[in-house]
């Protein structure tokens, strides 16, 4: 063991240090996206119409691909930090909302009706003074 971090100590550091910068990453990027989620979000039985839909073809193009982009990166950040410092879970949930995929607002309902779920997210925004997450 000794003999694997002596030859690993460059790998071992940043290692380390990306561990140290997703930790505060997700501890103010995950915070701030809850608290940008509309409370009635999750209140409709089926997804409501694009938030884009006014803008030109192109515009809604790019912001969705950037949109799923981030959302990909945010799923496997999540993946990442269920291993090392952060908060997976949460994370993990923030990607799929981002993401676009065929099913989801249902899978994005039923995991907000779990009460430890939206009891945190509803504290979390409490304490933004915002209004909670209506399912």
């Amino acid at each position: 063991m000794i003999m694997f971090i002596h030859n690993h100590e460059v790998l071992l550091l940043w290692l380390t240090i990306t561990s140290i910068i997703g930790l505060i990453a997700s501890l103010v990027l995950i915070p701030w996206i809850l608290i940008q989620i509309p409370s009635d979000y999750f209140s409709h039985k089926k997804r409501q119409k694009h938030q884009w839909r006014n803008h030109p073809p192109i515009i809604r193009l790019v912001l969705l691909f950037m949109k799923n982009i981030f959302g990909v990166i945010f799923i496997i950040s999540g993946i990442i930090m269920i291993f090392i410092p952060g908060q997976g879970i949460i994370t993990i949930i923030i990607g799929i909302i981002l993401v676009d995929f065929p099913g989801k607002y249902k899978m994005e309902r039923w995991i907000i009706n779990h009460p430890a779920i939206l009891r945190s997210i509803n504290k979390l925004r409490a304490k933004a003074k915002k209004g909670p997450i209506e399912v």
